[in-house]
């Protein structure tokens, strides 16, 4: 999401754009947010500045995080709302069977005024 959002940043920029705006959608929703990134390639732990009420995350090596993801939305009980942001298809159609509420990546980055 964050390379079609932002795409003349560095990674490092990337996340920490998406972070911020994710916290001030935290603030006005008082939604729980987790944001879940892909962290197979990484050499070691990576430094983000989580704001208050993010929850983020990094997949472990040899998991991808559409894997978490889905993982994340099994765990939750059965019948609480859930908005998963993704535009990969796949994903969609799984957290949608799991009864999660798929979200296009677009329409957050344009609800962050970032799209």
């Amino acid at each position: 999401m964050t390379k079609t959002g932002y795409p003349s940043l560095t990674l490092a920029d990337q996340r920490a754009r998406l972070l911020t705006g994710l916290g001030g959608l935290a603030v006005q929703t008082r939604a729980e947010v987790t944001c879940v990134f892909d962290g197979a390639e990484l050499n070691g732990p990576v430094q983000v500045s989580a704001p208050r009420g993010v929850r983020v995350m990094f997949s472990a090596p040899g998991e991808i995080a559409d894997d978490l993801i889905r993982t994340l939305v099994r765990a939750e009980p059965p019948g609480r709302a859930i908005a998963v942001v993704s535009s990969d298809r796949e994903v969609a159609e799984s957290v949608r069977r799991m009864g999660a509420r798929p979200v296009p990546s677009l329409l957050l980055l344009r609800r962050l005024g970032r799209g």
